[in-house]
């Protein structure tokens, strides 16, 4: 079962990378992204041994001992090499966008070569060209490497990628040394190496699209209470026609409306003399915090008071808010 679960996850991820190239544009590495997550999805499912002793037997006669199935797995991890080569690419300095394509299509086109050479002759010239490409994407993904949404993204698909380099070299290392007859077809059973290398890889590709998500569902919650007791007092703030289909866009739309109805109730932005509020942002954020709740028991809040303070970005701030604020249970939203 595990395999299966395996493939059906990476195939999964690979879905999600081709959604991303839809609804944004198709450039060049990010079509490239899209065939090696295809590629890796190909190769663990080539592993399953019930789809590669099928696709053994597929041809007339069949083939001995998954001849066919070890020379599409080695030539589906060529195309994940050739694929995550062109990305490496691009993040190149030297590499222009205008001589990217260019760049792109003899990649392509060596991988393409390494693939037949390998599927008609000798996987072990498969797994050579494997480590290269894998040597240069961990090189590439080492320089880029940050502790941001998409640093971690490539820290994983780094990590991955390196992984299948070992496991590509010692697959050669196996095959000089003799421990496995590869060139008469001794076919690779499913290993868990290849399976961790394949789900670091596919994690690693979706990931800024997962982080994003789960961050933006945590704003919501966190928020939840202070848009819902200001969205009750001001429902203008909220646009009906022009709802939201992400959940991003939601969260970015709840800290909109949050900061709109704060406005709203200190005047329209109006500037009292309500003299100039704290610098420390937690005390500034209670205060805040507690006009919000009670705008009756708190009178002397204005426009700079909500403005977020320097340095702060309005998401930062509401959240800042949106903690030192604490409902009371009889509540009622009030203008």
């Amino acid at each position: 079962m595990t395999p299966w679960i395996t493939a059906v996850l990476i195939w999964i991820a690979a879905g999600a990378r081709v959604g991303r190239v839809l609804v944004k544009p198709a450039t060049t590495a990010r079509v490239a992204i899209v065939l090696a997550v295809a590629a890796v999805a190909t190769a663990v499912t080539t592993a399953v041994p019930e789809i590669g002793l099928a696709l053994d037997h597929a041809l007339p006669g069949g083939l001995p001992s998954g001849l066919l199935s070890t020379g599409v797995q080695t030539a589906a991890w060529i195309g994940f090499a050739t694929a995550t080569s062109v990305v490496a690419s691009a993040a190149w300095p030297v590499v222009s966008r205008g001589n990217l394509r260019r760049i792109a299509a003899g990649i392509y086109g060596v991988g393409t070569a390494a693939a037949a050479v390998t599927l008609a002759w000798s996987t072990t010239f498969g797994s050579a060209f494997v480590v290269l490409g894998c040597a240069l994407v961990v090189v590439t993904g080492l320089r880029n490497l940050d502790w941001t949404a998409l640093g971690r993204g490539i820290a994983l698909y780094t990590a991955g990628t390196a992984l299948v380099g070992l496991l590509a070299a010692a697959d050669i290392r196996a095959a000089i040394a003799g421990e496995r007859a590869r060139a008469a077809g001794a076919a690779l059973p499913f290993a868990p190496a290849w399976a961790l290398a394949a789900l670091l890889i596919g994690l690693g590709a979706v990931w800024i699209v997962v982080e994003l998500w789960l961050r933006a569902r945590l704003l919501m919650r966190r928020t939840h209470a202070l848009h819902s007791l200001l969205v009750r007092r001001f429902p203008q703030v909220i646009a009906h026609e022009q709802a939201a289909w992400s959940t991003q866009l939601r969260a970015s739309d709840q800290i909109t409306q949050i900061m709109d109805a704060l406005y709203l109730q200190a005047g329209g932005g109006a500037r009292f003399a309500a003299g100039d509020p704290p610098a420390q942002v937690p005390e500034r954020a209670a205060a805040v915090a507690r006009w919000a709740r009670d705008p009756r028991g708190v009178d002397w809040v204005d426009a700079r008071w909500i403005a977020p303070p320097p340095g702060i970005s309005p998401r930062g701030w509401v959240q800042a808010i949106a903690r030192a604020f604490q409902p009371s249970p009889g509540a009622h939203g009030r203008k």
